[in-house]
């Protein structure tokens, strides 16, 4: 069989095998990666006398702590927002009519008729609404499971890791074993670099989310611009939600729909930016990938894991460019991983 097309069937049986495996490969690669960035602390706190038990679990408490306080942030602005959610109502009914008197002044649109499409619109979207409902609730359902297993999945790796590692060398064929090692150590600094790059990504964020807010006129405007850069960290939702309470801040200290329009505006193309310019490259030169690789990985990992293969499979494509540099055989695809360096 030509070379091409062994590498075709390759790539297929792969992208086959992680997308039917995702249930079980998205919570061992967080697990894993939370395991490579907490590795040196726990074998610092270990040569300080600590118990390797002792130390990962309180590792892993710090992080549950970390992201217990983002969910917490979250749920504080669905609060905030059901605060305000009387006077938000007051404000839709308001518009509602003024847009259907609107509708019959300018278009000669009836009432009647209006009543008319709002009950064909509520029929034919109800079957829509109740699938997504239902499918949100089956995502979350999974969710909830995965979050459940990172913890212990990255408590056994951290505690097994020298067994783990021993085992992968003895799996390599002989004259692989010598850099295995090397490669590992070179992994974690990628995964290291890999949360510098996204640091400076919800910094940058921050900073433009503020910016566009406090040029709007949006009271506060810097906690929420800097509340939406950590929910990015939730892909999708938590920018969502993040736009909830400032969108509704605006339109009642206003009075005026083109100030929310204009919050939903700042935070789409903020993310837009987030997306498309900013995470790729504050992450892919700290990676040493290209930044055409990195968008590339971003768009696979959203096609066979959704949202968390977006986050994961950028540290996968580094690691993948430090193998194929130290594989005899792989340096076309290191070359088209990897960037020029200044």
């Amino acid at each position: 069989m030509p070379r091409y097309l062994q590498i075709l069937l390759a790539i297929v049986l792969a992208g086959i095998i992680l997308y039917t495996g995702r249930s079980l490969f998205i919570p061992l690669s967080f697990a894993l990666l939370i395991s490579f960035i907490l590795y040196p602390i726990c074998k610092w706190m270990e040569k300080k006398g600590i118990g390797k038990s002792t130390a990962i679990i309180i590792n892993l408490v710090m992080v549950t702590l970390l992201l217990g306080g983002i969910i917490f942030l979250l749920i504080q602005q669905l609060q905030n927002f059901g605060n305000e959610w009387p006077l938000l109502r007051d404000k839709l009914n308001q518009s509602s009519i003024q847009f259907s008197a609107y509708l019959v002044q300018e278009w000669n649109i009836s009432e009647a008729t209006q009543k008319e499409w709002l009950e064909e619109f509520g029929k034919n979207s109800t079957s829509h609404i109740f699938g997504l409902v239902q499918q949100t609730i089956s995502a979350s359902a999974v969710s909830a499971v995965l979050l459940f297993l990172i913890p212990i999945y990255s408590f056994l790796i951290l505690y097994y890791r020298h067994r783990l590692v021993k085992a992968l060398i003895l799996f390599l064929p002989v004259h692989y074993r010598t850099g295995i090692i090397e490669i590992i150590q070179l992994a974690i600094h990628s995964y290291y670099e890999f949360i510098k790059g996204m640091i400076v990504v919800y910094l940058i964020v921050g900073v433009l989310n503020s910016v566009g807010l406090l040029i709007l006129g949006v009271p506060h405007a810097i906690l929420f611009g800097c509340i939406a850069a950590l929910l990015t960290f939730i892909p999708y939702v938590g920018i969502l939600v993040a736009s909830l309470f400032p969108i509704t801040l605006s339109w009642v200290t206003y009075n005026s729909i083109w100030y929310p329009i204009g919050v939903i505006g700042i935070f789409a193309f903020v993310q837009y930016l987030e997306a498309n310019i900013i995470f790729p490259w504050a992450v892919s030169r700290r990676l040493n990938l290209n930044t055409l690789m990195t968008i590339v990985a971003i768009i696979i990992g959203g096609i066979l894991w959704g949202a968390a293969g977006m986050i994961l499979f950028v540290p996968f494509a580094a690691i993948l460019k430090l193998v194929a540099e130290r594989m005899e055989g792989g340096q076309a695809m290191a070359e088209l991983l990897g960037d020029d360096k200044p």
